[in-house]
């Protein structure tokens, strides 16, 4: 079809520029149109080039916007992985302050502020269901002779190797924490004196294997214990208070020994 267009437009030409026939009559409309069908074709290929360009231009504009649109992406995604990690340093920062704020430094135990915690749950629990529990206290004997002979380095490892003996023989459910210096609290929930008695008996002759070397001396302790269980309408730190009376009781009577705490004691 284009062949036979171009030999169409070269025929025209060419009758055109023949000089016979500038006295035919169609000559001057022929060549007007002739004019006419080139000026259309000048803005027909005009227009052409015009779209041609507007398509480059709006297909560029096309890929620009999907390159800022990938590269957004990709900074979305960097941003993602950055609030991830935050979120994980936050959750194990909260973590460690948690472990910080309720377990002991030097053992790695329960602290105090733990022992509080798990006290206030079990007496909520015995006020609730009537389920009553034991706390027992215990202390290492003569700990200042290790301390002033040996010196507090010694002292502190006997200490954690103590609390590594505890917390293996309590049972699951029981807690065992430092209470302070050398004094150490074991929580039994559910728990009768008798049944009490028989764990921290238990603990008593592991804590009797203990041996912590200095040198070429083997150092070995013993713990005097006391244990009280609560009473109902007892608040947990009376409880407490019975033990701890039980404990100076075994301490008064040689030490190396568990007592359990009348329910009259104050």
């Amino acid at each position: 079809m284009i062949r036979d267009r171009t030999a169409l437009e070269e025929r025209i030409a060419s009758l055109l520029e023949a000089p016979a026939q500038a006295e035919n009559p169609l000559y001057e409309p022929l060549s007007q149109l002739w004019e006419a069908h080139h000026d259309m074709m000048r803005r027909i290929d005009r227009i052409s080039r015009i779209s041609d360009a507007y398509q480059s231009i709006a297909k560029q504009r096309e890929m620009s916007l999907a390159e800022r649109l990938e590269k957004q992406l990709r900074q979305l995604e960097k941003v993602a992985r950055i609030s991830d990690r935050y979120q994980q340093m936050m959750h194990d920062l909260n973590k460690a302050l948690r472990q910080a704020s309720t377990h002991d430094a030097l053992t790695g135990i329960a602290n105090r502020r733990l022992l509080g915690e798990r006290l206030k749950e079990e007496a909520d629990r015995n006020k609730r269901y009537g389920r009553s529990f034991s706390i027992a206290m215990l202390d290492v004997d003569l700990f200042k002779r290790i301390n002033d002979q040996h010196g507090h380095d010694v002292g502190d490892r006997m200490l954690v190797e103590l609390a590594s003996v505890l917390e293996t023989e309590v049972r699951e459910q029981d807690l065992c924490g430092r209470w302070g210096g050398e004094e150490f609290l074991i929580l039994l929930p559910e728990t009768d004196l008798d049944a009490a008695q028989q764990v921290i008996e238990r603990v008593r002759e592991r804590v009797r294997e203990l041996t912590v070397r200095v040198d070429t001396e083997l150092l070995m302790v013993t713990v005097s214990a006391g244990i009280a269980q609560q009473i109902p309408g007892e608040s947990y730190s009376r409880t407490i208070s019975r033990a701890d009376l039980a404990l100076l009781q075994a301490k008064r009577l040689g030490r190396d020994r568990c007592e359990l705490a009348s329910e009259t004691a104050v």
